[in-house]
């Protein structure tokens, strides 16, 4: 880091891990998926797995709130079972990102473990998500949505705002409002391609399609979140989330680029892994960010972001502030809910309105 990336770093630091209760852990069992989605950003050129030992000395070794099961199609791991068995003995709050495959393997018992099963769906037809996702895909997330709804485990959906959809979010929400679920959404980072990538209009067009039809519950997209007069939010990457990868690494994000560091600094330095590089560089402000009247909202956008453009000493691409403009958004608060991943990434939580 340069000298000023490094004075920024220690600037932006102030909140540590303790004053949130724990870390919001991320999981990747494995980087196998039934599905070969063009814009996921898992490695699909090998398979990687965490071993349940592994996965014990990570939870022996943080204070833990959460922990989400992500990255791949977790149920395609052959210890699947074992771990979640694991995992159910915790006092954490345990959720799991699936495309509908690992839930559909679980027993009913197994999936009342979660306290929140959360689905992808990106479009808002069937035609769409099947033709993005595979034949059935579509079918398959409906059918274990309202089991879960059946079995009185909360559902959530996740999309990624991209290109191909930025325009259609509002109507997902709409989707997914018949099993009374949220619609969380992420921002496409150009992990692998960036042919996903909005362009700096398509982004904020995209946003107040968005808040035109839904009410918002929660926004941890920084940019997002200043112009919408939301206050300074708490943890967040580099302060309280720690993403384990199934190469057995640890990342302040799921989307930052590289191979991550290796699990025994995380299992040597426990809570103090936050101070690793990774973790300092996902907490930098920009120098030119230092002056804006939005800084403690924004904190110069994405770090993920910035890391991944090879810029992360610049403002976020998607600032209006550094070119002239101003992108007030007008958004209607939802009534508070507990979501457990609400402040675990760059995150959008909105529910489609009555």
């Amino acid at each position: 880091m340069t000298q000023a990336d490094t004075q920024s770093a220690s600037h932006s630091a102030l909140v540590r891990p303790a004053a949130t209760g724990g870390f919001a852990l991320g999981l990747g069992l494995t980087n196998e998926c039934n599905l070969a989605c063009s814009f996921c950003y898992r490695d699909p050129a090998r398979t990687d797995r965490l071993s349940l030992e592994q996965v014990r000395s990570v939870m022996g070794s943080l204070p833990v709130r959460s922990v989400n099961l992500g990255t791949g199609e977790n149920g395609m791991h052959p210890q699947f079972r074992e771990i979640l068995a694991y995992l159910r003995t915790q006092s954490v709050k345990l959720t799991i990102t699936s495309n509908g495959h690992s839930a559909a393997m679980l027993t009913d018992d197994e999936l009342r473990a979660f306290h929140d099963v959360e689905f992808s769906l990106d479009y808002p037809t069937e035609r769409e998500q099947d033709a993005q996702r595979g034949s059935g895909n579509w079918a398959l997330v409906h059918d274990q949505a309202a089991r879960c709804v059946r079995l009185g485990i909360p559902v959530t959906f996740i999309a990624v705002m991209m290109k191909s959809n930025y325009l259609r979010l509002a109507e997902v929400a709409r989707v997914v409002k018949r099993y009374q679920a949220p619609l969380r959404l992420n921002v496409y980072q150009a992990v692998r391609s960036d042919l996903f990538a909005l362009s700096y209009e398509e982004y904020w067009r995209g946003f107040r399609a968005l808040f035109e039809q839904t009410d918002v519950i929660a926004i941890g997209e920084p940019l997002v979140r200043a112009m919408a007069g939301l206050p300074p939010r708490v943890g967040g990457c580099g302060v309280s989330t720690v993403r384990v990868t199934p190469r057995a690494t640890s990342q302040p994000c799921v989307y930052w680029p590289g191979a991550g560091e290796p699990l025994a600094i995380l299992l040597s330095l426990r809570s103090g892994v936050v101070e690793t590089a990774p973790f300092v560089e996902a907490r930098t402000t920009p120098e030119a960010c230092r002056s804006c009247v939005y800084l403690e909202s924004c904190s110069g956008g994405c770090a993920g972001r910035r890391r991944i453009q090879n810029a992360l000493d610049q403002p976020d691409f998607y600032c209006p502030i550094v070119r002239g403009e101003a992108q007030k958004l007008e958004i209607r608060m939802a009534p508070a809910r507990e979501l457990p991943k609400g402040e675990s990434a760059c995150t959008t939580i909105v529910i489609a309105r009555d």
